[in-house]
Formats: C-alpha cells, sequence, structure tokens
C-alpha cells in the first residue's frame, strides 16, 4: 500500500464528503462501485496525469480509496467495507444521488 491511508477510525465525515465534492471524484467513486479495482490507465481515460495524480490523493487521504502498486503503476479500488463501518448507509446514499443525475 502507499502511504497517507487513514485508519478506519481516522476516516472523517468531512474529508469524504470534501473529497466527493468534484464531479471528477464522483465518476471515479461511481466507476470503482459498478466495477471494483482499476487501474489508474483505466480511471484517467482523457485527462491529464497529473490532474487524476491530485484527485486520487484526494480521494485516498480521506479515506475513500485504496491504492496499491503493482509493477509500474497503481490499482485503485473502492474501501466499501471502511465506509460502510463509519459511516453507515452513506456509500448508498451517494450512489443512489449520483445515478439520479
Amino acid at each position: 500500500m502507499l502511504e497517507n491511508h487513514p485508519q478506519p477510525h481516522e476516516i472523517k465525515l468531512e474529508n469524504v464528503l470534501f473529497a466527493l465534492g468534484n464531479p471528477i471524484r464522483l465518476a471515479i467513486l461511481q466507476t470503482l462501485a459498478q466495477h471494483g479495482e482499476q487501474s489508474c490507465n483505466a480511471l484517467r481515460g482523457e485527462i491529464a496525469k497529473s490532474t487524476m495524480t491530485h484527485h486520487w490523493r484526494v480521494l485516498r487521504d480521506s479515506g475513500v480509496i485504496w491504492q496499491r502498486p503493482l509493477g509500474r503503476e497503481n490499482l485503485i479500488s473502492l474501501r466499501r467495507d471502511c465506509l460502510d463501518q463509519r459511516f453507515p448507509g452513506l456509500l448508498p446514499a451517494l450512489l443512489a444521488a449520483i445515478a439520479r443525475r
């Protein structure tokens, strides 16, 4: 694992909500929820690598995602269990709201 993954008890609601207050990060959340773990390249699309690195850092530091190295890139996954443990019902509510947009 990379550094800066908060422990489950360290995940704060205000940090999660801040991290998800961006359309790109919401799209990452939705993709990970629907398709599971993804490589950085699969999530990046046409967006600059430096821009996506910033978004991944915000999501990782807030406790929304895990990043783990595999070869020359990182794999990214949703910390579903940690988020459900800390904030029961939050993730399903957010995903339902995203789907209704």
